[in-house]
């Protein structure tokens, strides 16, 4: 799976742009502030309809434009597919496969796959546990994109259910006899249903992880480092610790509705909902100790790079899912010693497609010598 070819229209700092890409390394070398990001984030866009550096659609758009382009000739399984997205602020994305208009933009989902590198990264090891259940959820969407629905289901339910609690609480406060929460039940049962289905596929997907999680971070990481122990990763549930962690849908729906039950006064008093994904953590341990706080910055960039090289090579192993993914390292070498530097550069040299961005032509390893972009003042221009 490659992208052949990347079309942006008032895309970032682009007015317009064409870029052809080759299979193998393809290194995208200019100053900060150039737009080398800027067109990784396009691939990241096509395969994700999302962004790895904001949440919002609104800054993709060039200032001063209605409306930005992102256009992508994909190469999976010997057919050549042109995948489309229309970005409009404020409406529904359009998108378009092969110029035919499909109903919905997350129907185009799973066409293009791709796993990103980026100094962001770092986060998953010592950022909030958003940052790793996102993670997750995205994770789950290459891999299976019918949880693309199944998450805004889930979000749209917690929405409605949190605005119900809060004007319960809110009628609490005010000392008021009684409050009308009938229709709580409505929506316990729809939380239920569609946090049992996002829970099963978490819970999935970590037990495909886990085996490779320790591998890449032994393959990625300095002797001394991978000597604390093994790199594990647990997923903690919400629903405690008695309920088991078995992708059982029924299993599980039944137990968020009886946590729901427990904590009801809970949830009445702080209007919030207690139970379901949206609370879950996933958990990383170097040895019997938690990644955070306890890993070392070399140490947690070590976990990061496996976490991302462990997504990368379960997707890998799918073979009937279209190919291998798209690797993007975006500015990560600069981020990195010498001896992760070459010890990551080999591990994905032989890659299908590889995108790589970095400010000097010295930044990107030997190893990944392959075709070269120069960006500069928001121009494109092909080296090699």
């Amino acid at each position: 799976m490659r992208v052949a070819h990347l079309s942006l229209r008032d895309f970032r700092s682009y007015t317009e742009v064409e870029l052809p890409l080759d299979a193998g390394v393809t290194a995208l070398i200019g100053p900060n502030g150039q737009g080398k990001t800027n067109l990784v984030e396009a691939v990241g866009y096509l395969a994700t309809l999302g962004s790895h550096r904001v949440a919002q659609d609104a800054p993709l758009v060039r200032l001063g434009a209605e409306r930005a382009v992102v256009r992508g000739q994909v190469v999976r399984d010997d057919r050549s597919l042109l995948l489309e997205v229309e970005i409009t602020p404020g409406k529904a994305n359009r998108a378009r496969v092969n110029r035919s208009p499909v109903p919905r933009a997350r129907e185009m989902l799973g066409i293009l796959r791709s796993v990103l590198f980026a100094p962001e990264d770092l986060a998953l090891v010592k950022g909030d546990p958003a940052e790793r259940r996102r993670f997750l959820d995205d994770l789950l969407v290459l891999r299976t994109p019918r949880y693309a629905g199944v998450r805004a289901d889930y979000d749209r339910v917690l929405k409605q259910r949190n605005a119900l609690l809060r004007s319960g609480a809110g009628v609490r406060r005010s000392r008021q006899d009684s409050v009308d929460l009938r229709t709580l039940e409505v929506w316990d049962s729809h939380l239920s249903t569609a946090g049992a289905e996002l829970l099963a596929g978490r819970i999935d997907l970590v037990e495909g992880l886990r085996p490779l999680v320790d591998k890449a971070y032994q393959a990625v990481a300095e002797a001394s480092f991978a000597s604390a122990g093994p790199a594990a990763i647990d997923y903690r549930s919400s629903l405690g610790e008695d309920v088991p962690l078995v992708a059982d849908r029924d299993m599980l729906a039944a137990a968020m509705l009886n946590q729901i039950s427990e904590l009801r006064k809970a949830e009445l008093e702080r209007g919030i909902t207690l139970v379901g994904p949206h609370r879950d953590e996933l958990v990383l341990k170097l040895g019997p100790l938690p990644a955070k706080g306890y890993a070392s910055h070399g140490e947690s960039w070590s976990f990061a790079l496996a976490l991302k090289l462990a997504a990368y090579d379960l997707l890998r192993a799918e073979t009937d899912a279209g190919g291998e993914p798209v690797l993007v390292l975006d500015d990560v070498f600069a981020e990195l010693d010498g001896h992760r530097r070459e010890r990551l550069a080999t591990l994905v040299a032989g890659a299908e497609q590889v995108l790589v961005t970095a400010a000097v032509p010295e930044d990107v390893p030997e190893a990944l010598t392959g075709a070269r972009v120069d960006v500069m003042g928001g121009e494109v221009r092909r080296i090699r």
